[in-house]
């Protein structure tokens, strides 16, 4: 069975191929390398002794999707594929809606003219917005506070009008919490571009002088020790859940949203504190101001994920602090080196 994986060579994405390879399942990538590097895929391609084909198509080159599909015998998608900058979202909307949305609608016109009906969707726990009641579960409100999270939101309700007037169509929506760690190989892991927006590869990019300190964005939220609280997930149990949900959009109909995170709450210093006991490396740090939006506390409701799916994380804080520093540790520029 083959499965179309949009952006496989992105963190999710790249690990998510390795989960499918080691599950039986047959690849084709689609990726545009806007925000990636074809040197993920071949790595995945070492880790899982398998290769499969890659195809640098642009999701809004509708031809090109065409010619993807006609070569292949798709059977079901994995959609990735997105820009996921939220500052950058603010700064440049218009450019956010294009590619994440305009892109969406493009892969999702080829899929229903040739015929597919099995999609599993990357979404994510932006879509939630600011809200104060704890856990997030699927039935909580919805109000994305950014253009990024907008994005996901409004393809969320694409595929819902999809279903509801395509009752062939079966959709799984995966909302991510904070994906974390890296392949146990090292091989791969996450690579941002620029100063990294998320607070473990920032963390390892200090451990490994590629920056001076880790700034810790307020320590006067009302929570235990006044840092913001968030629910770190491993990329590998993320990846893990995909297959899970593969697997039930290929024996369902319609569409459902699933969280997926461990349903516990970690703060900036009990992240910061993980990551030195499992290293031994200590932190430079400082407080700075409260960053505009920040939630004090955010984590999973995950019963949905584990009842449906049978999926729930099993990978602890330890082993996320530990696979991110070995991946960065082997590879200190990222897939640039």
């Amino acid at each position: 069975m083959t499965i179309l994986v949009t952006g496989g060579a992105g963190y999710i994405g790249s690990h998510t191929c390795v989960a499918l390879v080691e599950a039986g399942y047959d690849l084709v990538v689609v990726d545009s390398f806007a925000n990636s590097r074809p040197e993920a895929l071949g790595r995945v391609q070492q880790i899982t002794g398998r290769e499969f084909p890659v195809y640098p198509v642009d999701l809004l080159d509708e031809r090109g999707l065409d010619a993807v599909f006609e070569a292949q015998p798709v059977e079901a998608v994995i959609h990735f594929a997105a820009l996921k900058a939220v500052g950058e979202s603010v700064a440049d909307p218009l450019r956010y809606y294009r590619n994440n949305v305009g892109g969406s609608i493009s892969l999702f016109q080829t899929m229903e003219r040739h015929g597919v009906t099995r999609l599993v969707f990357s979404s994510s726990a932006t879509v939630y917005g600011a809200a104060e009641q704890m856990p997030l579960t699927e039935e909580s409100p919805l109000g994305p506070v950014n253009p990024y999270g907008r994005t996901k939101w409004m393809v969320e309700q694409i595929l819902r009008d999809q279903c509801a007037a395509r009752p062939d169509w079966s959709v799984a929506l995966l909302r991510y919490f904070n994906p974390v760690g890296a392949h146990a190989s090292g091989r791969i892991g996450e690579d941002p571009s620029g100063v990294p927006n998320n607070l473990l590869p920032y963390v390892t990019q200090v451990a490994v002088g590629r920056l001076e300190q880790l700034t810790i964005h307020g320590d006067d939220y009302p929570t235990p020790d006044g840092t913001c609280i968030r629910d770190y997930v491993h990329v590998m149990d993320i990846a893990e859940g995909h297959v899970n949900a593969l697997q039930h959009v290929l024996m369902t109909t319609g569409i459902e949203a699933f969280n997926l995170g461990t349903g516990r709450g970690s703060s900036v210093l009990e992240v910061v504190a993980a990551f030195e006991a499992a290293t031994g490396i200590d932190i430079p740090r400082r407080v700075g101001p409260r960053r505009n939006g920040d939630a004090p506390v955010s984590y999973a409701g995950v019963d949905k994920a584990k009842q449906q799916l049978g999926w729930q994380a099993k990978r602890d804080l330890t082993e996320m602090c530990a696979d991110a520093w070995r991946w960065q540790r082997e590879n200190p520029q990222g897939y640039g080196v």
